[in-house]
Protein backbone atom coordinates (compact mmCIF):
# COMPACT_ATOMS: atom_id res chain seq x y z
CA UNK A 1 0.00 0.00 0.00
CA UNK A 2 1.36 3.30 -1.03
CA UNK A 3 2.26 5.05 2.19
CA UNK A 4 -0.13 8.27 2.97
CA UNK A 5 -0.15 9.10 6.41
CA UNK A 6 3.19 8.62 7.65
CA UNK A 7 4.65 9.51 3.82
CA UNK A 8 8.53 11.40 3.73
CA UNK A 9 9.33 11.02 7.48
CA UNK A 10 11.97 9.10 7.68
CA UNK A 11 13.73 12.27 5.56
CA UNK A 12 15.58 14.32 8.25
CA UNK A 13 14.00 17.61 7.26
CA UNK A 14 10.51 16.60 7.20
CA UNK A 15 9.49 18.69 9.37
CA UNK A 16 10.43 21.74 7.25
CA UNK A 17 7.83 23.51 5.33
CA UNK A 18 10.23 23.18 2.12
CA UNK A 19 10.44 19.49 1.96
CA UNK A 20 6.56 19.02 2.46
CA UNK A 21 5.98 20.94 -0.74
CA UNK A 22 9.06 19.29 -2.52
CA UNK A 23 7.21 15.92 -1.60
CA UNK A 24 3.84 17.38 -3.54
CA UNK A 25 2.55 18.83 0.07
CA UNK A 26 -0.27 22.25 -0.19
CA UNK A 27 -1.27 20.74 -3.64
CA UNK A 28 -4.47 19.78 -2.71
CA UNK A 29 -5.11 22.83 -0.42
CA UNK A 30 -4.82 24.80 -3.84
CA UNK A 31 -7.01 22.27 -5.38
CA UNK A 32 -9.62 22.70 -2.57
CA UNK A 33 -9.88 26.38 -2.71
CA UNK A 34 -10.94 25.96 -6.60
CA UNK A 35 -13.76 24.11 -5.22
CA UNK A 36 -17.13 25.19 -3.67
CA UNK A 37 -17.19 24.11 -0.07
CA UNK A 38 -19.79 21.48 -0.43
CA UNK A 39 -18.07 19.78 -3.02
CA UNK A 40 -15.25 19.20 -0.31
CA UNK A 41 -17.67 18.03 2.00
CA UNK A 42 -19.21 15.69 -0.71
CA UNK A 43 -16.15 14.27 -1.65
CA UNK A 44 -15.30 13.40 2.46
CA UNK A 45 -18.67 11.95 2.16
CA UNK A 46 -17.70 9.82 -0.56
CA UNK A 47 -14.27 8.77 0.41
CA UNK A 48 -16.34 6.88 3.63
CA UNK A 49 -14.04 8.43 5.92
CA UNK A 50 -14.75 7.78 9.19
CA UNK A 51 -13.07 9.42 12.42
CA UNK A 52 -9.98 8.01 13.56
CA UNK A 53 -9.56 8.82 17.31
CA UNK A 54 -11.67 5.46 18.41
CA UNK A 55 -16.24 6.50 17.74
CA UNK A 56 -15.97 6.12 13.86
CA UNK A 57 -17.80 8.48 13.19
CA UNK A 58 -18.64 9.80 9.75
CA UNK A 59 -16.11 12.95 8.99
CA UNK A 60 -18.12 14.37 5.89
CA UNK A 61 -21.56 13.71 7.90
CA UNK A 62 -19.99 15.59 10.97
CA UNK A 63 -18.75 18.44 8.62
CA UNK A 64 -22.10 18.76 6.93
CA UNK A 65 -23.89 19.21 10.65
CA UNK A 66 -21.90 22.08 11.42
CA UNK A 67 -21.84 23.59 8.24
CA UNK A 68 -25.11 23.75 8.10
CA UNK A 69 -25.63 25.73 11.11
CA UNK A 70 -26.25 29.03 10.95
CA UNK A 71 -24.76 30.57 13.85
CA UNK A 72 -21.19 32.24 13.59
CA UNK A 73 -18.50 31.70 13.95
CA UNK A 74 -17.24 28.25 13.43
CA UNK A 75 -14.91 26.56 14.66
CA UNK A 76 -12.44 23.27 13.69
CA UNK A 77 -10.69 21.76 16.92
CA UNK A 78 -8.20 19.45 16.56
CA UNK A 79 -7.87 16.45 19.32
CA UNK A 80 -4.39 16.06 19.76
CA UNK A 81 -4.89 15.13 24.02
CA UNK A 82 -3.70 11.45 22.44
CA UNK A 83 -3.53 10.43 26.09
CA UNK A 84 -4.91 6.63 25.75
CA UNK A 85 -2.59 4.04 27.22
CA UNK A 86 -0.88 2.14 24.59
CA UNK A 87 -1.50 4.78 22.15
CA UNK A 88 1.06 6.63 20.33
CA UNK A 89 0.17 6.86 16.85
CA UNK A 90 -0.53 10.63 15.98
CA UNK A 91 3.02 11.73 17.09
CA UNK A 92 4.75 11.12 14.26
CA UNK A 93 2.46 13.01 12.51
CA UNK A 94 2.69 15.66 14.91
CA UNK A 95 6.51 15.91 15.31
CA UNK A 96 7.77 14.50 11.35
CA UNK A 97 4.93 15.66 9.22
CA UNK A 98 2.79 18.31 10.85
CA UNK A 99 2.17 20.14 7.22
CA UNK A 100 0.26 17.68 6.51
CA UNK A 101 -2.10 17.96 9.35
CA UNK A 102 -1.74 21.84 8.96
CA UNK A 103 -2.86 21.48 5.26
CA UNK A 104 -5.74 18.97 6.16
CA UNK A 105 -7.40 21.20 8.84
CA UNK A 106 -6.96 24.29 6.23
CA UNK A 107 -9.18 22.38 3.93
CA UNK A 108 -11.42 21.59 6.15
CA UNK A 109 -11.75 24.54 7.54
CA UNK A 110 -12.92 26.40 4.26
CA UNK A 111 -15.30 23.28 3.80
CA UNK A 112 -17.22 24.05 7.07
CA UNK A 113 -17.06 27.85 6.85
CA UNK A 114 -14.45 27.90 10.10
CA UNK A 115 -12.64 30.73 10.26
CA UNK A 116 -10.31 29.92 13.20
CA UNK A 117 -8.90 26.29 14.20
CA UNK A 118 -7.17 25.21 17.12
CA UNK A 119 -4.77 22.30 17.93
CA UNK A 120 -5.28 20.75 21.40
CA UNK A 121 -2.22 19.23 22.37
CA UNK A 122 -1.62 16.88 25.03
CA UNK A 123 0.73 18.42 27.89
CA UNK A 124 3.24 15.52 27.32
CA UNK A 125 4.54 16.42 24.00
CA UNK A 126 6.35 20.00 24.51
CA UNK A 127 8.35 18.38 21.48
CA UNK A 128 5.42 18.91 19.32
CA UNK A 129 4.59 22.13 20.57
CA UNK A 130 7.90 23.73 19.00
CA UNK A 131 7.60 21.64 16.27
CA UNK A 132 3.79 22.85 15.24
CA UNK A 133 4.57 26.46 16.21
CA UNK A 134 7.37 26.46 13.67
CA UNK A 135 5.28 24.54 11.16
CA UNK A 136 2.35 27.16 11.19
CA UNK A 137 4.65 30.22 11.30
CA UNK A 138 6.24 28.54 8.13
CA UNK A 139 2.53 28.51 6.48
CA UNK A 140 1.59 31.91 7.31
CA UNK A 141 4.69 33.05 6.02
CA UNK A 142 3.70 31.16 2.83
CA UNK A 143 0.05 32.50 2.41
CA UNK A 144 -0.83 29.07 3.34
CA UNK A 145 -2.92 30.21 6.46
CA UNK A 146 -4.25 34.37 7.35
CA UNK A 147 -6.93 36.36 5.72
CA UNK A 148 -5.72 35.76 1.91
CA UNK A 149 -4.76 32.03 1.64
CA UNK A 150 -2.62 31.70 -1.73
CA UNK A 151 -4.70 34.95 -2.74
CA UNK A 152 -7.99 34.06 -2.43
CA UNK A 153 -10.67 35.25 -0.23
CA UNK A 154 -10.20 32.17 2.11
CA UNK A 155 -9.22 33.13 5.71
CA UNK A 156 -8.13 30.35 8.23
CA UNK A 157 -5.79 31.27 11.41
CA UNK A 158 -4.85 28.09 13.38
CA UNK A 159 -3.07 28.07 16.76
CA UNK A 160 -1.90 25.20 19.38
CA UNK A 161 -3.50 24.83 22.65
CA UNK A 162 -1.26 22.89 24.99
CA UNK A 163 -3.18 21.17 27.76
CA UNK A 164 -2.32 20.44 30.95
CA UNK A 165 -1.89 16.72 30.80
CA UNK A 166 -5.45 15.50 31.73
CA UNK A 167 -6.72 12.33 30.08
CA UNK A 168 -10.43 13.28 30.13
CA UNK A 169 -9.77 16.16 27.82
CA UNK A 170 -9.38 13.72 24.86
CA UNK A 171 -12.97 13.85 24.98
CA UNK A 172 -14.48 15.95 22.88
CA UNK A 173 -16.53 18.53 25.26
CA UNK A 174 -14.17 18.40 28.07
CA UNK A 175 -11.41 19.75 25.27
CA UNK A 176 -13.70 22.27 24.98
CA UNK A 177 -14.22 23.28 28.52
CA UNK A 178 -10.56 23.57 29.00
CA UNK A 179 -9.97 25.29 25.50
CA UNK A 180 -12.15 27.66 26.82
CA UNK A 181 -10.57 28.04 29.96
CA UNK A 182 -12.93 26.34 32.23
CA UNK A 183 -11.90 23.14 34.11
CA UNK A 184 -11.53 19.70 31.88
CA UNK A 185 -14.76 17.94 32.76
CA UNK A 186 -17.35 16.60 29.90
CA UNK A 187 -21.08 18.18 29.33
CA UNK A 188 -23.99 16.58 28.85
CA UNK A 189 -25.24 15.55 25.11
CA UNK A 190 -26.73 16.46 23.50
CA UNK A 191 -26.48 19.63 22.42
CA UNK A 192 -23.65 18.01 20.59
CA UNK A 193 -20.17 20.35 19.54
CA UNK A 194 -21.43 20.77 15.96
CA UNK A 195 -24.19 23.27 16.96
CA UNK A 196 -23.39 24.31 20.01
CA UNK A 197 -19.24 23.81 20.88
CA UNK A 198 -16.45 26.27 21.38
CA UNK A 199 -18.08 29.39 22.95
CA UNK A 200 -21.53 27.92 22.19
CA UNK A 201 -20.99 28.00 18.47
CA UNK A 202 -20.56 25.19 15.22
CA UNK A 203 -17.63 23.10 16.58
CA UNK A 204 -15.89 20.30 14.17
CA UNK A 205 -14.00 18.20 16.43
CA UNK A 206 -11.68 16.05 14.49
CA UNK A 207 -8.19 14.06 15.72
CA UNK A 208 -4.86 14.32 14.07
CA UNK A 209 -4.77 11.32 11.68
CA UNK A 210 -8.70 11.84 11.08
CA UNK A 211 -7.52 15.65 9.62
CA UNK A 212 -4.00 14.26 7.90
CA UNK A 213 -6.40 12.03 5.59
CA UNK A 214 -7.90 14.96 4.13
CA UNK A 215 -5.28 15.91 1.28
CA UNK A 216 -4.86 12.66 -0.30
CA UNK A 217 -8.93 12.81 -0.97
CA UNK A 218 -8.57 15.78 -2.06
CA UNK A 219 -5.84 14.89 -4.29
CA UNK A 220 -6.46 11.15 -5.42
CA UNK A 221 -10.27 11.91 -5.54
CA UNK A 222 -13.10 9.94 -2.91
CA UNK A 223 -12.91 6.95 -5.44
CA UNK A 224 -9.27 6.11 -4.98
CA UNK A 225 -9.67 6.60 -1.79
CA UNK A 226 -12.67 4.12 -0.85
CA UNK A 227 -10.51 1.44 -2.50
CA UNK A 228 -8.19 1.29 0.74
CA UNK A 229 -9.32 -1.21 3.28
CA UNK A 230 -12.34 -2.53 3.87
CA UNK A 231 -15.47 -1.78 2.04
CA UNK A 232 -17.21 -0.02 5.29
CA UNK A 233 -14.12 1.43 7.15
CA UNK A 234 -12.15 2.74 3.88
CA UNK A 235 -8.47 4.37 4.02
CA UNK A 236 -5.38 3.94 5.37
CA UNK A 237 -5.14 3.27 9.47
CA UNK A 238 -2.11 4.15 11.95
CA UNK A 239 -1.57 0.84 14.64
CA UNK A 240 0.75 1.38 16.98
CA UNK A 241 1.96 -1.84 18.22
CA UNK A 242 3.50 -2.09 21.82
CA UNK A 243 4.40 -4.90 24.44
CA UNK A 244 6.06 -8.34 24.02
CA UNK A 245 6.15 -8.21 20.08
CA UNK A 246 9.72 -8.25 18.40
CA UNK A 247 9.22 -5.24 16.62
CA UNK A 248 7.21 -2.80 18.29
CA UNK A 249 6.24 0.48 16.15
CA UNK A 250 3.05 2.77 14.36
CA UNK A 251 2.25 0.64 11.17
CA UNK A 252 0.28 2.47 8.33
CA UNK A 253 -1.47 -0.47 6.98
CA UNK A 254 -5.07 -0.64 5.05
CA UNK A 255 -7.97 -0.37 7.67
CA UNK A 256 -9.32 -3.81 8.07
CA UNK A 257 -6.01 -5.80 8.66
CA UNK A 258 -6.52 -8.78 10.45
CA UNK A 259 -4.98 -8.48 14.16
CA UNK A 260 -2.97 -11.54 13.54
CA UNK A 261 -1.08 -10.03 11.06
CA UNK A 262 -0.35 -7.03 12.56
CA UNK A 263 0.96 -8.41 15.04
CA UNK A 264 2.81 -11.76 13.31
CA UNK A 265 3.47 -10.11 10.41
CA UNK A 266 4.60 -6.40 10.55
CA UNK A 267 5.02 -6.49 14.12
CA UNK A 268 7.40 -10.13 13.88
CA UNK A 269 5.58 -11.96 16.37
CA UNK A 270 6.16 -12.37 20.21
CA UNK A 271 9.51 -11.77 21.28
CA UNK A 272 11.99 -13.80 22.28
CA UNK A 273 9.70 -16.90 21.29
CA UNK A 274 7.33 -17.01 23.89
CA UNK A 275 3.81 -17.71 23.60
CA UNK A 276 0.85 -14.81 23.26
CA UNK A 277 -1.54 -14.50 26.21
CA UNK A 278 -3.76 -11.84 25.44
CA UNK A 279 -3.85 -8.72 23.36
CA UNK A 280 -5.55 -5.22 24.03
CA UNK A 281 -6.13 -4.50 20.73
CA UNK A 282 -7.35 -0.46 20.54
CA UNK A 283 -6.05 1.52 23.89
CA UNK A 284 -6.58 0.25 27.20
CA UNK A 285 -10.49 0.71 27.18
CA UNK A 286 -11.31 -1.40 24.85
CA UNK A 287 -11.75 -5.40 25.93
CA UNK A 288 -8.72 -7.58 25.75
CA UNK A 289 -9.07 -10.41 23.72
CA UNK A 290 -7.29 -14.23 24.36
CA UNK A 291 -4.92 -15.71 21.70
CA UNK A 292 -7.86 -17.70 20.11
CA UNK A 293 -9.62 -14.26 19.44
CA UNK A 294 -7.13 -12.50 17.27
CA UNK A 295 -8.31 -13.70 14.05
CA UNK A 296 -10.47 -10.30 13.58
CA UNK A 297 -10.51 -7.55 11.05
CA UNK A 298 -9.30 -4.34 12.47
CA UNK A 299 -11.87 -1.60 11.28
CA UNK A 300 -15.00 -0.14 13.32
CA UNK A 301 -17.96 -2.48 12.48
CA UNK A 302 -15.88 -6.12 12.35
CA UNK A 303 -14.19 -5.37 15.69
CA UNK A 304 -17.52 -5.53 17.93
CA UNK A 305 -18.73 -8.78 16.53
CA UNK A 306 -15.53 -10.26 17.43
CA UNK A 307 -16.14 -8.38 21.10
CA UNK A 308 -13.73 -6.05 21.26
CA UNK A 309 -13.64 -1.97 19.53
CA UNK A 310 -10.96 -0.78 17.43
CA UNK A 311 -10.57 2.46 19.58
CA UNK A 312 -7.61 4.38 18.88
CA UNK A 313 -5.93 1.34 17.30
CA UNK A 314 -3.03 0.68 20.11
CA UNK A 315 -2.30 -3.12 20.06
CA UNK A 316 -0.92 -4.06 23.14
CA UNK A 317 0.55 -7.15 23.54
CA UNK A 318 1.32 -9.69 26.28
CA UNK A 319 3.16 -12.80 26.83
CA UNK A 320 2.26 -15.90 28.92
CA UNK A 321 4.77 -14.37 31.79
CA UNK A 322 3.12 -11.45 32.46
CA UNK A 323 0.02 -11.31 35.55
CA UNK A 324 -2.87 -10.06 34.12
CA UNK A 325 -4.22 -9.60 37.19
CA UNK A 326 -1.69 -6.67 38.28
CA UNK A 327 -2.25 -5.16 34.24
CA UNK A 328 -5.69 -4.73 35.22
CA UNK A 329 -5.16 -3.07 38.38
CA UNK A 330 -2.75 -0.87 37.32
CA UNK A 331 -5.67 -0.19 34.49
CA UNK A 332 -8.05 0.42 36.91
CA UNK A 333 -5.51 2.89 38.91
CA UNK A 334 -5.45 5.44 36.15
CA UNK A 335 -8.73 5.46 35.17
CA UNK A 336 -9.36 6.32 39.02
CA UNK A 337 -6.50 8.96 39.06
CA UNK A 338 -8.02 10.10 36.02
CA UNK A 339 -11.29 10.41 37.13
CA UNK A 340 -12.56 14.20 36.60
CA UNK A 341 -14.83 13.45 39.60
CA UNK A 342 -18.37 15.38 38.20
CA UNK A 343 -20.33 11.78 38.35
CA UNK A 344 -20.51 9.98 41.16
CA UNK A 345 -20.45 6.25 39.66
CA UNK A 346 -17.35 6.80 38.03
CA UNK A 347 -15.83 9.09 40.74
CA UNK A 348 -16.45 6.07 43.44
CA UNK A 349 -16.70 3.67 41.07
CA UNK A 350 -12.90 3.48 39.71
CA UNK A 351 -11.77 3.80 43.12
CA UNK A 352 -13.53 1.40 44.69
CA UNK A 353 -12.44 -1.32 41.62
CA UNK A 354 -9.39 -0.41 41.88
CA UNK A 355 -9.33 -1.09 45.79
CA UNK A 356 -10.47 -4.29 45.18
CA UNK A 357 -8.25 -5.02 42.26
CA UNK A 358 -5.01 -3.90 44.58
CA UNK A 359 -5.94 -6.06 47.73
CA UNK A 360 -6.35 -9.12 45.21
CA UNK A 361 -2.96 -8.64 43.15
CA UNK A 362 -1.47 -8.10 47.04
CA UNK A 363 -2.21 -11.29 48.03
CA UNK A 364 -5.29 -10.10 50.24
CA UNK A 365 -8.07 -11.09 48.09
CA UNK A 366 -11.69 -12.11 49.75
CA UNK A 367 -14.21 -14.88 48.68
CA UNK A 368 -16.78 -13.08 47.10
CA UNK A 369 -14.29 -10.27 45.18
CA UNK A 370 -14.94 -11.22 42.07
CA UNK A 371 -18.48 -11.03 42.28
CA UNK A 372 -18.31 -8.00 44.13
CA UNK A 373 -16.05 -5.99 41.02
CA UNK A 374 -18.73 -7.41 38.46
CA UNK A 375 -21.91 -5.95 40.75
CA UNK A 376 -19.71 -2.48 40.84
CA UNK A 377 -18.84 -2.81 37.21
CA UNK A 378 -22.12 -3.28 35.89
CA UNK A 379 -23.59 -0.28 38.03
CA UNK A 380 -21.32 1.69 36.21
CA UNK A 381 -21.83 0.85 32.77
CA UNK A 382 -24.36 3.33 30.91
CA UNK A 383 -24.70 5.97 34.20
CA UNK A 384 -21.62 8.24 33.42
CA UNK A 385 -21.32 11.31 31.44
CA UNK A 386 -19.07 10.04 29.57
CA UNK A 387 -17.22 7.26 28.06
CA UNK A 388 -14.40 6.99 30.87
CA UNK A 389 -16.44 5.09 33.14
CA UNK A 390 -17.80 2.52 30.90
CA UNK A 391 -14.13 2.38 29.94
CA UNK A 392 -12.88 1.23 33.04
CA UNK A 393 -16.20 -1.09 34.27
CA UNK A 394 -15.46 -2.61 30.49
CA UNK A 395 -11.63 -3.63 31.47
CA UNK A 396 -12.46 -5.40 34.27
CA UNK A 397 -15.87 -7.10 33.27
CA UNK A 398 -13.49 -8.27 29.98
CA UNK A 399 -10.68 -9.20 32.36
CA UNK A 400 -12.48 -11.51 34.32
CA UNK A 401 -14.75 -12.91 31.42
CA UNK A 402 -11.87 -14.20 29.53
CA UNK A 403 -9.34 -14.92 32.62
CA UNK A 404 -11.07 -15.68 35.76
CA UNK A 405 -8.97 -18.25 36.96
CA UNK A 406 -6.30 -16.17 37.09
CA UNK A 407 -8.17 -13.75 39.60
CA UNK A 408 -9.28 -16.78 41.40
CA UNK A 409 -5.83 -18.02 41.52
CA UNK A 410 -4.87 -14.84 42.76
CA UNK A 411 -7.27 -15.34 46.01
CA UNK A 412 -6.81 -19.10 46.62
CA UNK A 413 -2.96 -18.71 46.81
CA UNK A 414 -3.10 -14.95 48.06
CA UNK A 415 -1.30 -13.98 45.58
CA UNK A 416 0.51 -14.13 41.94
CA UNK A 417 2.40 -17.24 41.39
CA UNK A 418 4.52 -15.43 37.87
CA UNK A 419 7.66 -13.69 38.92
CA UNK A 420 7.24 -9.99 37.17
Amino acid sequence: METILLKNIENPNSADIDEYIKAGGYRSLQKAIEMQPKAIIDEVKKSGLRGRGGAGFPTGMKWTFASSDPKTPRYLLCNADEGEPGTFKDRPILEKNPHLLIEGMAIAGYAIGAEYGYIYLRGEYPGAKDILDTAIRQAYDRGLLGDNILGRAVRFHLSVHQGAGAYICGEETALIESLEGERGQPRIKPPFPVNVGAWSKPTVINNVETLSNIPYIIETGAEAYSKIGSRDCPGPKLYCVSGHVERPGVYELPMGINLRDIIYTHAGGIRGGEKLKAVIPGGVSTPILPPDKIDCPMDFVNMPKHGSMLGSGAVMVFDDTVCLVKVCYRALRFFDHESCGKCTPCREGTGWLSNILGRIEHGKGRDGDIELLLDVAGNMLGKTFCPLGDGAASVVQNFIRHFRPEFEGHIRDAGCRLQN
